[in-house]
C-alpha cells in the first residue's frame, strides 16, 4: 500500500477578493511538480465565491468537471444551452468532451458560494459534450458512505467518461468502516469537507486529503462527527 497527504495548509491558495481558492493540485498559478495529480483526478478546487460574482464564460475540452456545491447558490450557462442553478445537496457534471463553453456565478441576494470543482481526466476523448445535475441528498444515507458518481449511467448517482467512483459520507463520532475499491488498478483519495477521521490510522481533519493505491480497500474511523468526499480513480492515466 502506497500513501500520499496533503494537509489543508498545504494547498495552493489564492484570494482575489471575489474568489477565496484553495488548490490540493496544481492550478492556474499555482504549480507543484509533486502535486500535478492523483491518477485521473486532475483538479480538486475548494472555491468561495462572493455574491453577485462568478466565472465568465471559458472553455473546456476533454475533461470531465464534477461540481459539488457545499453551501449558496450556483448559476450554471453553457454552449449547449443549458442554463441551470444548483446548491448544497446537489451534483453537477459536465462532460467537456469535443469543447464547451460555460459561466457559473453565484446569485445575487442569495448569498457567497461555497463548493467543490473537480477534474477527472476521461477515459475517452472527444465525446460529444453532455451536462447532468442530481440531488444527491436523495442518496444520502447516515453512517454509509453513499455512492454519488460511477462509469456507469444506470448506477445510482451520476456517471462520467471514466472509471471512477465517488462516494460521500455524513459520519457520527466513532463510526467505523471500510471501504472496499472497485477497480483493481485504481486508488482512492479522501477527502475531509468537514471533522476529523483516521484512514488506516491516519489522522485527517477539514479539509486535507489522503490518497491511497495498491490496495484493496482502506478503513476508516470518524473522530467526530464529519462529511468525507471519497474519490476513487485510475491511477495510470
Amino acid at each position: 500500500m502506497k500513501t500520499v497527504l496533503h494537509k489543508s495548509e498545504t494547498r495552493g491558495h489564492v484570494n482575489h477578493g471575489w474568489l477565496d481558492t484553495y488548490h490540493t493540485f496544481s492550478f492556474a498559478s499555482y504549480y507543484n511538480p509533486e502535486r500535478i495529480h492523483f491518477g485521473a483526478l486532475r483538479v480538486l478546487n475548494d472555491d468561495w465565491i462572493k455574491s453577485g460574482n462568478g466565472f465568465g464564460m471559458h472553455p473546456h475540452d476533454n475533461m470531465e468537471i464534477i461540481t459539488i456545491p457545499l453551501s449558496g447558490v450556483l448559476e450554471h450557462k453553457d454552449s449547449m444551452k443549458n442554463r441551470a442553478v444548483i446548491k448544497s445537496g446537489e451534483i453537477q457534471v459536465m462532460s467537456a468532451g469535443t469543447g464547451v463553453f460555460h459561466s457559473e456565478f453565484s446569485q445575487k441576494d442569495e448569498g457567497d458560494v461555497s463548493l467543490l470543482q473537480i477534474w477527472v481526466i476521461p477515459n475517452r476523448r472527444n465525446v460529444t459534450p453532455r451536462y447532468d445535475q442530481l440531488e444527491i441528498s436523495l442518496l444520502a444515507k447516515e453512517n454509509e458512505l453513499y455512492q454519488i458518481l460511477s462509469p456507469n449511467e444506470d448506477d445510482e448517482g451520476v456517471w462520467i467518461h471514466q472509471n471512477a467512483w465517488f462516494h460521500m459520507g455524513d459520519l457520527s463520532e466513532g463510526w467505523q468502516g471500510t471501504y472496499t475499491l472497485k477497480g483493481e488498478k485504481n486508488g482512492v483519495y479522501v477527502f475531509v469537507i468537514e471533522g476529523a477521521i483516521e484512514v488506516n490510522g491516519e489522522s485527517l481533519e477539514t479539509r486535507d486529503g489522503l490518497g491511497v493505491w495498491e490496495t484493496e480497500s482502506i478503513e476508516i474511523k470518524s473522530s467526530s462527527a464529519s462529511k468525507v468526499l471519497l474519490m476513487e480513480v485510475p491511477m495510470q492515466v
